[in-house]
């Protein structure tokens, strides 16, 4: 329960942040060119607000509502959500929207979308600047890759180093190694200490989406952290640095190996083998009811050297703006999977969201997934459906090429197709989210 208050927290905190950004866009453009906004809002407010103020000698009421599913700027003369078509029946005035000329109104309805995309590039800076470029290279993790059996049936084994795809050399475990990888005829791998050449299967990508898996995450080696007074291990003598390498001759290569191990010996004494201080040694160690021996684990981190650079404050900007259009670039090539079946089954809403950030609170991961998520809501938002900034742009773009505003029952009925449309969307991610809860399908990780 409280994994799942952090990770709600984080998803509410990210995305309040992120549409108080976008909208704050449009409501800054409106009054720069004079527009009169009359609402602004983070959450929708059908029948009610939870909260709402308006300043003395101000044109906008301010407020939060109820329905946590984005929020909106009431800007006057203008087709939106709110369907205000008693306000469209009167006499345009000159501080409303549809007075204005094409380009100032275009300004006006890409501003949020530029915002973001804005607030990510900064983000994304402030975040290389801060803790800096992290990364473990696949050539230091001499454990290898632990692979998922998707991957299994392209012909990876668990251990595998893969070194180049197409002869593109990889140097961390990445979404862009993953492409790289899924989209290659062939990929090296270090396999025993020698270089094996896989022939990729076609259509990988799509097989992994299907399959809902991971392609694989680093072996992460059983040492000891610590260990802990009272239990199996330390009154078998195991200590801090200890390199478990089997239990009862079977081989633990990786952490979960290890995990299912034990729980196979619940409240029975099993024998394990490590090394310490470069000799093999054995153990009797008694495994409590709970599939425990009492010992905490050294992350893979601490293990395996870390390539680390950093950044000053401006040199933080280029790397970080790079970083930006490196996720878009990304982001939109992935595009192409949810057009087909497997990609369309592996759409999820806040759910598959909220899986994604960490199940204790992160900063650094934070401040990644709400960068991450600001590249998707710009570009969700400018394309062009009815009811997204990007609509609204189709129909100005409209009006600068034929020179004429397109009729307002036509807008008016395009906005309402939009929202259907979006709305269906919603329902449908949703809708696969609580499938798999049921089911207890794992959401598909970033």
């Amino acid at each position: 329960m409280e994994t799942f208050l952090i990770k709600a927290l984080q998803l509410i905190l990210s995305l309040s942040i992120l549409v108080i950004v976008h909208e704050f866009g449009h409501f800054i453009f409106a009054r720069i060119y004079k527009v009169r906004v009359e609402k602004f809002y983070l959450f929708f407010n059908p029948w009610f607000s939870l909260f709402k103020f308006k300043p003395k000698n101000s044109e906008t009421e301010y407020g939060i509502g109820w329905l946590p599913l984005g929020g909106y700027v009431k800007i006057a003369g203008m087709i939106d959500e709110s369907m205000d078509k008693e306000q469209l029946a009167q006499p345009e005035q000159e501080w409303e929207f549809r007075s204005k000329p094409a380009g100032q109104r275009l300004m006006i309805m890409i501003a949020g979308v530029l915002f973001n995309f804005i607030l990510a590039l900064f983000i994304y800076s402030m975040i290389t600047f801060t803790w800096g470029e992290s990364y473990l290279p696949l050539k230091n993790a001499k454990a290898g890759l632990s692979f998922s059996e998707t991957a299994h049936k392209a012909g990876f084994e668990d251990g595998d180093i893969p070194i180049k795809a197409d002869g593109k050399e990889l140097t961390t475990l990445s979404g862009d190694m993953i492409r790289n990888i899924a989209e290659a005829k062939n990929v090296e791998v270090i396999r025993n200490g020698k270089t094996e050449t896989i022939t990729m299967p076609d259509e990988f990508m799509l097989k992994l989406i299907g399959a809902n898996e991971k392609f694989a995450s680093f072996r992460n080696p059983v040492v000891v952290k610590e260990a802990i007074k009272g239990n199996g291990a330390i009154e078998a003598g195991l200590q801090s640095g200890d390199s478990l390498t089997a239990i009862n001759g079977k081989a633990i290569p990786d952490i979960p190996i290890m995990l299912d191990l034990l729980n196979q010996n619940k409240g029975k004494n099993v024998n394990i083998t490590f090394y310490r201080d470069g000799q093999e040694q054995n153990a009797s160690v008694a495994v409590d009811k709970n599939g425990k021996i009492g010992i905490s684990l050294t992350p893979i981190y601490e293990i395996y050297p870390l390539v680390t650079k950093h950044f000053g404050f401006w040199e933080s900007f280029p790397v970080g703006i790079s970083k930006g259009f490196s996720t878009l670039k990304s982001y939109v090539s992935d595009l192409k999977y949810i057009f087909t079946k497997e990609g369309a089954n592996s759409l999820g809403g806040f759910g598959t969201i909220g899986s994604i950030f960490p199940p204790v609170w992160n900063w650094q991961a934070f401040w990644e997934m709400t960068a991450f998520l600001s590249i998707i809501l710009a570009f969700m938002n400018i394309l062009p459906i009815p009811a997204l900034d990007g609509g609204h742009v189709l129909f100005l773009l409209y009006e600068v090429i034929a020179r004429r505003k397109p009729n307002e029952k036509f807008m008016e009925y395009a906005q309402i197709t939009g929202m259907a449309l979006l709305f269906g969307l919603l329902i449908y991610a949703n809708g696969n989210d609580l499938f798999r809860f049921i089911f207890k399908e794992p959401y598909i990780q970033k």
